[in-house]
């Protein structure tokens, strides 16, 4: 498992790579200058040419991009064109804010989308199973900003119960950033779990445990629930990288000084460093939540730990 852990960990090198070049090249022959966002009135030829100096863009684009990827193997992610501060210090600030609302969101998506989907799947056609179906599909097919504006007119303007923006109030500032953010994702987990855990039902080894006295409660807890919970997980794991992309939305909605607002922000103004810093640190997130979903697969399936452990795990 170990030695799988640390294959994977490897294989992010390659990814990483892939990512800074084509982001980097992308931004580089984006039309446009930086230095005459970052001059503003003030710009001049002269003072154009200083500034491109200092920050190295006068160079060709192989120098510029080895040279960043010089300063990210030591951990350095740049230095903002816009605000003239390391982008690492800009990251550390924000990405707990994004950390703490794509969190909330997965407690969200997680903890209300599997139980409903476990339950509709044991009532096939009942009422509650026809609701959460409706439900799922409204879920999935509501805009993320859409439906932040629509709770921020129901519970911050008409109501006065949570804060519309920022993250000054503690939990209270989560909560609707969270539903915003998982409504969408909640829904697909209902609607995987629902339908593996319909299948996994319908098995022989199901109606055996069943003919064989079993509780309804144990058979699905024990037997049915870990066979279904497969595509669930893979789902899950697939929705890191999707909430993080939905967080950009999520946090300028919501006025939230997060990496999702920071890239926008950064991408406006062509601050290469800064974007180059959001998207890697996003990469490596979706990267290990992945990691972490096929380690959890090896505990849930004992054949797959039987994989790892003989080293015949690609």
């Amino acid at each position: 498992m170990i030695k799988y852990i640390l294959k994977r960990l490897i294989a992010m090198i390659p990814v990483i790579l892939a990512l800074t070049l084509v982001v980097f090249t992308i931004m580089y022959m984006t039309p446009g200058d930086p230095t005459a966002i970052i001059l503003g009135n003030e710009y001049t030829e002269e003072a154009s040419a200083q500034i491109k100096a200092e920050l190295g863009l006068d160079r060709p684009f192989i120098v510029q991009y080895f040279n960043y990827l010089a300063r990210l193997v030591q951990g350095d992610f740049g230095t903002s064109y816009i605000t003239r501060a390391p982008v690492s210090d800009q990251l550390a600030a924000r990405f707990p804010n994004t950390f703490i609302v794509v969190i909330a969101a997965m407690i969200f998506c997680v903890g209300l989308g599997l139980p409903v989907g476990v339950y509709s799947a044991t009532k096939p056609n009942s009422i509650f199973s026809n609701f959460t179906m409706v439900l799922s599909l409204l879920g999935v097919s509501l805009p993320i900003f859409w439906l932040g504006l629509l709770l921020i007119l129901l519970f911050s303007v008409s109501l006065g119960w949570l804060p519309s923006g920022s993250m000054d109030d503690g939990f209270r500032s989560v909560i609707l950033p969270a539903v915003t953010l998982g409504a969408n994702y909640m829904a697909n987990i209902m609607r995987t779990t629902r339908s593996s855990m319909l299948e996994s039902i319908r098995q022989d080894y199901i109606r055996t445990a069943r003919a064989k006295g079993v509780t309804i409660k144990n058979v699905i807890r024990k037997h049915a629930l870990p066979n279904a919970l497969m595509p669930t997980i893979t789902v899950v794991g697939m929705n890191v990288g999707a909430l993080l992309g939905g967080a950009v939305l999520t946090e300028t909605v919501f006025s939230i000084p997060g990496t999702g607002r920071f890239l926008v922000e950064s991408i406006k103004s062509r601050d290469t460093p800064s974007v180059l810093g959001c998207l890697v640190i996003m990469a490596l997130c979706v990267a290990i939540s992945n990691l972490i979903v096929d380690v959890i697969y090896a505990y849930i399936d004992p054949r797959i730990k039987a994989q790892y452990t003989t080293g015949r795990a690609s």
